[in-house]
């Protein structure tokens, strides 16, 4: 028997009753045969990225955080809309991820944003950015997204999305799209 393939889920949000972090639940729910989507919940952990650090004594959260992206198939990124930009705490681990510059754990790495927000436009600008940082990381960015809007009205009290069958079709088939990039030979993409 084969391991499922990988995906590293990351919550760009550090609340504690994220609605990103709902969201990545429910992706967990939805992924496809074969696949798992595994959480990380060491967002808070990171220090401030910092060349200084980074280097012979790479802060530990760093390396782990590194280590679970280098040993994943794929990453699927739920980001929350601060400013109609990145959570810094998110942008911060994009910044560790993403170095040593050209060789990082993200480069050639499939990627699918996704992202939750109690506005009317679910985090979309910030999905947007996220890919940006991400391709210029070097990583291989799914287009499609999906913006969960007015997650406020849409996540019950105990962090879940309430019964939504068109974001739960959503995410399998974005998810189906990531476990196809995974399996498309770099030289496809051409």
């Amino acid at each position: 028997m084969t391991a499922p393939l990988s995906v590293l889920a990351i919550a760009g949000s550090l609340r504690s009753a994220s609605f990103n972090r709902a969201l990545l639940e429910a992706a967990r729910e939805q992924a496809p045969a074969g696949s798992e989507v595994v959480l990380w919940d060491g967002l808070g952990d990171l220090p401030f990225y910092s060349e200084d650090l980074d280097g012979d004594a790479t802060p530990a959260p760093v390396a782990e955080l590194r280590r679970l992206i280098g040993e994943a198939a794929a990453l699927l990124i739920s980001t929350p809309e601060y400013n109609s930009s990145i959570p810094g705490g998110l942008k911060n681990a994009l910044d560790w991820a993403s170095r040593p510059y050209g060789s990082s754990t993200l480069v050639a790495k499939p990627v699918a944003v996704v992202g939750a927000s109690p506005s009317s436009f679910g985090a979309a600008w910030a999905q947007a950015e996220v890919r940006k940082v991400v391709a210029a990381s070097g990583g291989r960015v799914l287009e499609q997204g999906l913006s969960f809007a007015k997650a406020a009205n849409r996540v019950d009290a105990a962090g879940r999305i309430k019964a939504d069958d068109d974001v739960r079709a959503e995410l399998t088939t974005l998810l189906e799209q990531l476990v196809e990039l995974v399996r498309t030979p770099l030289d496809s993409d051409d």
